[in-house]
């Protein structure tokens, strides 16, 4: 936790679009304060531990960024010489290697790739006219990761505290077409308030990313704990407390004891579900089962949560595919999962009307650049009325 105003300091957050207050209720849980939801970000403070913290604990964080200077700027040469200014050295040493992120918005810098040009030019030239020689750049793997941002004329430029991405958690070696990310299928999950104490099942399960996010979840499984992270390269990197802070997350793990399914028409698909569930750790968490969801109620299964994320219409090419399959999802629901909650994804918003059923929730979200809709389903028997009068 951030003792006092002294010790911390502001960062922000980078999450997808649909995802901020999802993301702002797991910061809280950090002990980060001052926070403020954007778009497709979330600023707050924090001190070290909270940053360390937001890399290794985050499931809905794409990249935890450090700002460390905020300036306005109107032209590619101005940039340059602002970005000079800054003390380098003081942030990283000549011998290691740097990459630069950049992205714009607005009119007066139009090329992201020419922005992170300049800055790396400006960074480069300053170590050279220090040091006679220059650090390297490594665009795959940088020891160090600068991100410079600029909408209209404000620019940020921030320290990457992560360097990877940290929704690419490293246990999806193998993949279907098309696999959601594991970014989008954990702020789903947690959208829909499944905490692991009561059954889950996905039966459209693909990769089986929502099945091993799910398992991670009820297993307190840190989402970082596969991958290295780039403040580890930083000058004021404390290894004392970062090894303190993954200890004490280690010992958060453990035992699942909720039945989570996850299904699919594909033997393919279950074969790569299994074997990423391995690479997660949770293969012992989760049942995969070769079934047609449009053909089978899996038995035994108690009544609980189900997130599916249907074909969008790729694959089934016309409506007149796309549409009646819809229907009988929706079919298939009312009639065979009484009881349950049903989260559906799609970025068919137009096939999603054959559903059938009246969503209690329509959350606009994005997957990939694909503008989508994620609609909760309450699945009772009778009318909502009577359900009502039940209860």
């Amino acid at each position: 936790m951030t003792k006092n105003n002294v010790e911390s300091f502001e960062l922000i957050a980078k999450t997808l679009f649909g995802l901020e207050e999802v993301l702002a209720t797991e910061l809280r849980q950090i002990g980060a304060t001052d926070i403020k939801p954007l778009n497709r970000a979330v600023m707050f403070r924090g001190d070290l531990e909270v940053m360390y913290k937001s890399n290794l604990l985050l499931r809905t964080a794409q990249k935890i960024l450090k700002p460390i200077q905020v300036f306005e700027v109107h032209d590619e040469e101005e940039l340059y010489h602002r970005i000079r200014t800054i003390d380098w050295p003081e942030l990283f040493d000549v011998e290691q290697t740097f990459a630069v992120d950049g992205t714009t918005q607005g009119t007066r810098f139009t090329h992201s790739k020419f922005v992170a040009l300049k800055t790396k030019d400006a960074i480069v030239d300053q170590f050279r006219d220090r040091f006679g020689k220059r650090p390297s750049v490594d665009p795959e793997k940088p020891d160090i990761r600068v991100n410079i941002h600029i909408t209209m004329t404000r620019c940020t430029v921030s320290m990457d505290s992560s360097g990877v991405q940290l929704g690419r958690r490293g246990y999806r070696e193998m993949q279907v077409d098309a696999p959601i990310s594991e970014t989008l299928a954990a702020g789903i999950i947690l959208h829909a308030g499944w905490n692991g104490t009561k059954s889950f099942l996905d039966p459209m399960c693909g990769s089986g990313t929502f099945p091993i996010e799910a398992a991670m979840i009820a297993a307190h499984i840190p989402p970082g704990r596969m991958l290295e992270f780039a403040f580890e390269n930083w000058h004021d990197f404390n290894p004392e407390l970062w090894k303190k802070i993954q200890k004490d997350a280690d010992q958060q793990i453990t035992k699942v004891n909720t039945l989570i399914t996850g299904m699919d028409i594909d033997p393919k698909a279950i074969t790569i579900a299994r074997q990423n569930a391995i690479y997660a750790g949770v293969d012992q968490y989760i049942h995969f089962t070769e079934n047609d969801f449009l053909q089978h109620t899996p038995e035994g299964i108690i009544v609980g949560t189900m997130i599916m994320n249907p074909p969008y219409g790729e694959r089934l090419k016309t409506k007149e595919e796309i549409n009646p399959f819809y229907a009988e999802i929706g079919s298939r629901l009312k009639h065979n999962y009484q009881g349950w909650e049903a989260w559906i994804i799609s970025g068919n918003i137009e096939a999603l009307k054959y559903i059938g059923l009246r969503p209690s929730r329509k959350i606009k979200l994005f997957n990939g650049p694909l503008e989508s809709r994620l609609d909760k389903y309450e699945l009772y028997t009778g009318t909502k009325k009577q359900k009502n009068e039940n209860h």
